[in-house]
């Protein structure tokens, strides 16, 4: 699993539905969503 800071609760939690991305520059990313609140999170690097 892939930790990452969640803005609205405030905490690093573990993201759920994990998705690899590559940004406009080129470099890798993930996204998910927070298993608590349900926001959108955003992890850089591969």
């Amino acid at each position: 699993m892939v930790e990452a800071y969640c803005v609205k609760c405030k905490q690093k939690r573990e993201m759920k539905d994990v998705k690899e991305v590559t940004m406009k520059n080129g470099k890798k990313a993930r996204t998910g969503a927070c298993p608590v609140c349900g926001t959108k999170m955003f992890r850089i690097g591969g």
